[in-house]
């Protein structure tokens, strides 16, 4: 399967982005892929995309990645909503002897003083 991802090139701490076409197996710091398709400037917020090539790679099956999708959305390439790329936050689940499980509180939710009961 084939996969539209961000390859990091340019210097040390100062990193700008290739849009390529991969397969999905394959790391993006391989250097091997099918077609460059964009690179991406994440400190000016420049993008340059083909958007005829990945209009073409999205028609025969290549997934975007999230961060991706996003930018191909900015473009004006694809039409939707954008995805979320950030984990979410959750607190820990414990296994209680009912089998249900049970939130623990976390440090946050002490901070704000907020009471977990026990039951």
């Amino acid at each position: 399967m084939l996969t539209i991802r961000l390859q990091r090139v340019g210097r040390r701490k100062f990193a700008t982005f290739r849009m390529v076409v991969t397969e999905h197996t394959r790391q993006p710091q391989s250097g091997k892929y099918v077609e460059l398709v964009g690179w991406w400037n994440p400190h000016t917020n420049q993008a340059d995309i083909e958007k005829d090539r990945v209009s073409y790679w999205l028609s025969v099956g290549a997934q975007p990645t999230d961060t991706v999708h996003n930018l191909l959305v900015d473009a004006g390439v694809i039409a939707g909503k954008k995805r979320n790329v950030l984990p979410k936050k959750h607190a820990p689940q414990t296994q209680v002897k009912g089998g249900a499980a049970q939130a623990t509180p976390t440090a946050v939710d002490a901070a704000q003083g907020e009471s977990v009961s026990s039951a």
